[in-house]
């Protein structure tokens, strides 16, 4: 039986396909229609399928939105649905029948679904749920409003910026934890320094996730899900268990978990590459750019599903260059004090890193070399351990690189301009190459 899940309304709409356990397709809408975070499904992600699973349930959502007087939503959706699950369970569910264990606890943490806004679950059994307006994930977004950054998108510019202040407001404001942030929290302390705000919603939200778990998930496995798990550096801190985190743990990774719970057993997860397919690119052609220009953009074969590229569609840099980082700031038009990833052969990586790590880049490790183009200020980096079990071209690419350079790592972001998708197809490959100037393989 195939099956389509998918999560469209409010942002970042998404279409998962699976079929016996085995997941056929995923993809964001964004990716098709070139708008960042799209609300809507896009015509060329759609398939038919004998029963379709919706991400959350319409009229729970609707009597929140009354409540918090956003007003009733009659939207139509693009698609007619068969059944659908509760926000939250979609979310538990996505990582839950992904994760290569079973008996575990399951952390949620977003802006809001219909009610819940944090919810911690036995396996897929809720334990414990937090309501609206209590939201962590809505004061983090009305912190990243504040400083001027774009809520529900640039979270994590926010979580970039903390290290360069001090969390002096930390306590202030979990005292807006119960209030209705939706709006924002206006110009709150005019005066206060944008990084140093930046470092105090950081600073609370990893004290709050850590005493949710210490209270709340007494089992070793660990599954975090919802936006909020896209947080690498509160990850870093969880200590003593076996964590798992669906690369795509937002409402677009919803998608699949409602498909999952529509089919009611383990997937058969392989890796993230299930996208928009193009031919596999060359790894010697790739090296070679990269050591005549420093800077070569990849795409090729599946694109990856989730807001990080992890090779598949990744803008790659040499990182033992100093002005690489200022370099590919340019080109992707974004903040000089952001840092970068560094992609790495796995075998090599605690020679250069000391810390937690994995293939997603979900957590933070300290560096222990001299590349200042992959580490932040604070000396970590958000580290992809790239396993010889790795399929995407960014393997060969790191052993061909380590073989003429013997540097097994490279500086890897996303192969897209700030505020736009990441490149999916070969439209999108031959506009990125025409305006910057960067080539493409």
């Amino acid at each position: 039986m195939k099956i389509l899940g998918y999560s469209e309304g409010y942002h970042d709409a998404a279409v998962t396909v699976i079929e016996n356990g085995k997941i056929l397709y995923a993809s964001h809408a964004e990716r098709y229609s070139k708008k960042k975070n799209d609300k809507h499904l896009h015509p060329n992600q759609l398939q038919k399928a004998d029963k379709i699973a919706f991400y959350e349930k319409p009229f729970w959502k609707n009597t929140r939105r009354l409540y918090s007087r956003q007003g009733w939503d009659f939207r139509k959706f693009s698609i007619p649905y068969d059944v659908s699950y509760p926000h939250h369970k979609t979310h538990a569910a996505a990582g839950y029948y992904t994760a290569p264990f079973n008996d575990c606890n399951i952390v949620v943490i977003d802006a809001i679904g219909e009610w819940d806004t944090i919810s911690v679950w036995d396996n897929l059994k809720k334990i414990k749920s937090w309501k609206y307006p209590y939201s962590l994930g809505l004061l983090y977004s009305a912190v990243t409003k504040r400083i001027g950054f774009v809520p529900n998108q640039d979270e994590y510019i926010t979580m970039g910026m903390a290290a360069y202040g001090q969390p002096i407001f930390e306590y202030l404001l979990k005292d807006l934890l119960y209030t209705n942030c939706h709006k924002g929290i206006g110009n709150w302390h005019p005066l206060a320094r944008k990084e140093d705000l930046a470092s105090s919603v950081q600073r609370l939200y990893e004290k709050e996730l850590e005493k949710i778990i210490l209270e709340w998930c007494p089992k070793k496995n660990l599954i975090l899900m919802g936006g909020c798990a896209l947080n690498c550096v509160a990850n870093s801190f969880i200590k003593d268990k076996n964590i798992w985190i669906m690369p795509n743990p937002g409402d677009a990774g919803s998608s699949l978990g409602a498909a999952a719970l529509c089919y009611g057993k383990k997937l058969q997860w392989v890796d993230p590459y299930l996208g928009y397919k193009l031919p596999r690119s060359n790894p010697k052609e790739i090296v070679q750019e990269l050591l005549k220009n420093k800077i070569c953009g990849v795409a090729s074969e599946k694109a990856e599903f989730g807001p990080r590229a992890l090779g598949n569609r990744s803008l790659l840099a040499d990182c033992r260059d100093d002005t690489i980082k200022d370099k590919v700031n340019k080109i992707k038009h974004r903040q000089k004090f952001r840092p970068f990833a560094p992609a790495i052969l796995s075998e090599y990586a605690d020679q250069y890193f000391s810390g937690p790590m994995n293939e997603y880049m979900q957590f933070v490790a300290y560096a222990k070399h001299d590349y200042q183009s992959v580490t932040h200020i604070d000396g970590t980096a958000r580290v992809q351990l790239v396993k010889p079990s790795c399929k995407s071209v960014i393997r060969e690419v790191l052993e061909e690189w380590y073989d003429k350079t013997g540097v097994p790592m490279l500086l890897n972001t996303s192969l897209n301009l700030r505020g736009y998708p990441i490149v999916n197809d070969e439209k999108d490959v031959a506009l990125f190459i025409k305006e910057q100037s960067v080539n493409v393989l």
